[in-house]
């Protein structure tokens, strides 16, 4: 799930506008931004799926330290508290919960490759509920999740222009069309594969 976490960050930003949305995109990536460089590095590793012809929700993914459960918990409160700390306590809060979901959200979708502790010191079995087994479903997924965030963020602006007596809604129009069609040219290079 790539473009799902961007619909639901813009749907905090509807709820939050003094989080700036740059922060809140941000933290919804902050696993996958950190996963990078440990790919990179050989530390956590992709590999295709038995069975499945590469493509988006063919892959397993071994990120054993950023995508394990305590990981993501540790990563997401030193996010908070290094962006938080700018607009106080609430903020650092809902920053650390976004960047949380990103594991929320990647538990549905991932096969079972999340560990529990970094590194599966423990080798306890690991977690995903593989919706990315049906490709079809997943992407009905990230699309309502892209729909309802850039629908909330759109009213969020919508009406903070109508509170401040703005004559025109233009800004707040554009702004909720830029979410949306970010997000669907994410989605569909997600699921470009899937086209004949």
């Amino acid at each position: 799930m790539i473009a799902g976490h961007f619909g639901l960050a813009a749907a905090v930003k509807a709820r939050e506008p003094r989080l700036p949305l740059w922060t809140l995109m941000l933290a919804t990536a902050w696993l996958d931004i950190l996963f990078v460089p440990l790919l990179l590095a050989g530390r956590e590793s992709i590999e295709n799926a038995p069975g499945f012809a590469p493509g988006y929700g063919s892959l397993l993914i071994h990120a054993d330290y950023t995508h394990s459960l305590l990981g993501a918990v540790l990563l997401s409160i030193l996010l908070g508290v290094v962006l938080g700390w700018r607009w106080g306590r609430r903020a650092a809060l809902l920053i650390m919960a976004v960047a949380f979901s990103h594991w929320v959200l990647d538990l549905v979708v991932h096969r079972a490759d999340m560990p529990i502790l970094p590194g599966n010191a423990a080798h306890w079995p690991e977690l995903g509920f593989g919706l990315w087994r049906i490709p079809a479903l997943s992407a009905v997924a990230e699309l309502a999740l892209i729909v309802a965030g850039s629908t909330a963020y759109w009213r969020a602006a919508r009406d903070a222009a109508i509170r401040a007596g703005r004559s025109s809604l233009m800004p707040a129009h554009v702004s909720g069309a830029f979410v949306l069609l970010a997000g669907l040219l994410v989605l569909f290079l997600d699921f470009e594969h899937l086209l004949p």
